[in-house]
């Protein structure tokens, strides 16, 4: 698993349907995620440290969490099938903990209220991420393909000894 955090919320060019945008850390992979208008402005509020006059949605379920002593682990982003994401909320109340089946967007506006992580697993990064930084990745691989081209079995050996002893 990737830990992410949102970039931010973009509108597609095209079907000017929101998107949520997730980075990892190094900041070389973004995963966008089409969302909900509603859900849009949910996490835009978490974003911008907004606290609405009464609790919407998403700080109402926040509520019932710190009513019932319930702490939001983590958020995690684990399949893309069809064209949809898939998340679950992983919560804990003492010693016992649940896995809650969630819209991603409605967990990642979850996630921004109590400052628990969002994670997703390295199939989902695989099939749905696309490079930020295309120049670092073509450089980092063509590192690769040099360090490669060069090793010799002599230095493995040297490195890692013989599987014959």
């Amino acid at each position: 698993m990737i830990e992410m955090r949102v970039a931010g919320i973009a509108l597609d060019a095209i079907t000017r349907s929101p998107i949520v945008l997730l980075k990892d850390a190094s900041e070389r992979r973004a995963l966008p995620i089409y969302i909900g208008q509603e859900q849009a402005r949910a996490i835009l509020g978490a974003l911008e440290n907004q606290k609405p006059p009464r609790p919407l949605t998403h700080d109402l379920m926040v509520n019932v969490f710190e009513s019932w002593n319930m702490t939001l682990e983590k958020v995690i982003i684990h399949s893309l099938q069809k064209d949809t994401f898939y998340a679950a909320l992983i919560l804990s109340q003492g010693e016992i903990k649940k896995e809650i089946d969630a819209r991603p967007s409605d967990a990642i506006a979850i996630a921004l209220r109590v400052n628990a992580p969002i994670w997703v697993m390295e199939e989902v990064i695989a099939d749905a991420s696309i490079p930020v930084d295309r120049d670092a990745d073509e450089a980092e691989q063509e590192a690769f393909r040099e360090f490669v081209s060069n090793l010799r079995p002599e230095d493995l050996i040297k490195r890692f000894g013989s599987s014959n002893s």
